[in-house]
């Protein structure tokens, strides 16, 4: 009989309790933080609407094209508000959320020398690579609906309920417009899936957290730099980055659904690779911090 059969009660299934590692990552100051900030940026962004002091993007006569558009639609509904800052966020600031959610969880443990102690409970290697990859993932989830929540209530509070413009086509009423606002944050959780997926192996290769984060941060701004080299060819259609504003098709009526799909199927199969790739170097790694 091994040692862990003769431990009365042992199961390696209640080990780290999902709601434990809940509670222990609420209580860390990043995950505040993080979370407080996507709640305060709704109310920057209006600020800066109501004591701007301009009449609009288009006044000083350069343009700006269809994010030109989108801030002077900003103002005209709750619905345009939060996609406004869904938009604005999606491209930089969101990627170093979820790569702080998921770069940091497993590294840091490995930094602060308690990565061991966890595995000497025991706890199942796969088990806390599980737990930690759920829980980030659910502080994300968290931190994009903080972000499109409230920016949906200020909105709405400031400038009304309307239907949700669009720079390409006809305004969507607002019914429609909230499903489509969602269909947006769905397609914005799904691109992210890759930045989870690369923070996260980054997080089980090295000991610092701030590397994991900022090199899943640096290699995404990476992928956008060279999606931007047209001399590629179609080899750009193979980086994770190609499709991230592919979420303006449901701006569209009909709703353009092909590029959606091929950066939906491209998330997942990048997010599942790094993943995989995670739990089988950790699950065969001497842990010695």
């Amino acid at each position: 009989m091994s040692s862990l059969e003769a431990a009365t009660g042992y199961r390696p299934s209640r080990t780290l309790p999902i709601w434990a590692e809940v509670r222990r990552q609420a209580s860390r100051r990043r995950t505040q933080l993080a979370l407080g900030f996507m709640v305060l940026l709704p109310l920057i962004i209006l600020a800066a609407f109501e004591f701007g002091g301009g009449g609009g993007p288009d006044e000083d006569g350069d343009g700006g094209g269809a994010f030109s558009s989108m801030a002077d639609l900003a103002t005209s509904g709750g619905l345009n508000f939060a996609l406004f800052g869904l938009a604005v966020s999606a491209g930089f600031l969101l990627v170093v959320v979820v790569a702080l959610f998921f770069g940091d969880t497993v590294a840091s443990e490995a930094s602060w020398g308690s990565l061991r102690y966890l595995l000497a409970v025991p706890v199942p290697r796969a088990r806390l690579l599980g737990v930690k990859l759920t829980v980030a993932a659910a502080y994300s989830l968290v931190a994009l609906l903080l972000l499109t929540g409230t920016g949906l209530l200020i909105g709405t509070l400031r400038y009304g309920w309307s239907p949700l413009g669009s720079t390409i086509a006809a305004e969507i009423p607002p019914a429609e417009g909230v499903l489509r606002l969602l269909g947006i944050l769905a397609y914005l959780a799904t691109t992210l899936l890759v930045v989870a997926g690369l923070a996260f192996l980054l997080s089980v290769l090295t000991d610092a957290a701030l590397g994991a984060v900022g090199g899943a941060v640096l290699l995404w701004i990476l992928s956008s730099i060279l999606d931007q080299i047209e001399a590629l060819g179609s080899i750009r259609n193979a980086l994770p980055t190609h499709y991230t504003d592919a979420w303006m098709g449901l701006l569209s009526t009909p709703v353009q659904t092909e590029d959606l799909a091929k950066g939906a199927i491209s998330a997942v199969v990048y997010a599942t690779l790094f993943w995989g790739i995670a739990f089988y170097r950790f699950t065969r790694k001497d842990i010695t911090s």
